[in-house]
């Protein structure tokens, strides 16, 4: 049974994708602030990927598959983003995202066809208004998953989704009540909001065989509004 690590699981995509992989794979999930109960093929363990002393005793010595999906979402005029507020979510998004890869590297290179997963936003390429914090961060990740597929190439994939808006409780701010999630999915040439499963099993396809001839890609999940009018 393959081993599969995901960072963030224990809430909105991290944990729809977590339990969808544990039905095939051992999945060790992290959380940070929201404990879950462990399950058949899915434990959790705490972790706070930017601390000085994490604990990792409990990494598996080979990994096949890295997920990488701590959520944060502060959308505001660019006017009034804070530097602290820049380089937090910089931190988290693709600092945090560099030391777990890091730490993870020597177990994914013993499995010898390993795939990691990280996530971006259709705001990186499509400019949407109060996006100005979380596109530099996540189009530092875009850029991490070029170079890391190239440098990691051919034993270790590299790719990335980048999503519009999923209904998620990160979400709840603009998704909180039946208007907006209405007025969001109108946005939305298919006429929906994303939901964490569909992520989920675009995470599975691409820890999977099936994308095996996949590498430093950026997978678009946006209901087409990056792409039509």
């Amino acid at each position: 049974m393959k081993n599969i690590l995901v960072i963030g699981g224990s809430s909105g995509i991290g944990q729809a994708t977590a339990e969808l992989l544990s039905k095939e794979a051992r999945v060790y999930a992290t959380f940070h602030s929201h404990p879950q109960q462990n399950q058949t093929n899915l434990s959790f363990h705490p972790l706070n990927v930017l601390g000085e002393a994490a604990d990792w005793s409990w990494l598996p010595d080979t990994l096949h598959g890295l997920v990488y999906c701590p959520g944060n979402i502060l959308l505001k005029p660019a006017a009034r983003i804070t530097e602290q507020e820049l380089i937090e979510d910089y931190r988290l998004q693709a600092v945090g995202a560099l030391k777990v890869v890091q730490q993870a590297l020597p177990a994914l290179k013993k499995s010898g066809d390993a795939s990691v997963v990280l996530f971006s936003t259709v705001a990186v390429q499509t400019g949407f208004p109060f996006h100005a914090l979380v596109s530099a961060s996540k189009g530092a990740v875009e850029g991490m998953t070029r170079a890391l597929a190239a440098e990691f190439a051919p034993s270790i994939r590299v790719n990335a989704i980048a999503p519009s808006i999923t209904d998620t409780p990160l979400a709840s701010k603009i998704l909180g009540t039946p208007e907006k999630k209405e007025a969001s999915a109108a946005r939305h040439p298919l006429k929906k909001n994303g939901n964490p499963e569909e992520l989920a099993a675009t995470v599975s396809f691409l820890l999977g065989q099936a994308s095996s001839f996949m590498t430093g890609q950026i997978v678009t999940m946006d209901g087409g509004i990056s792409s039509i009018r």
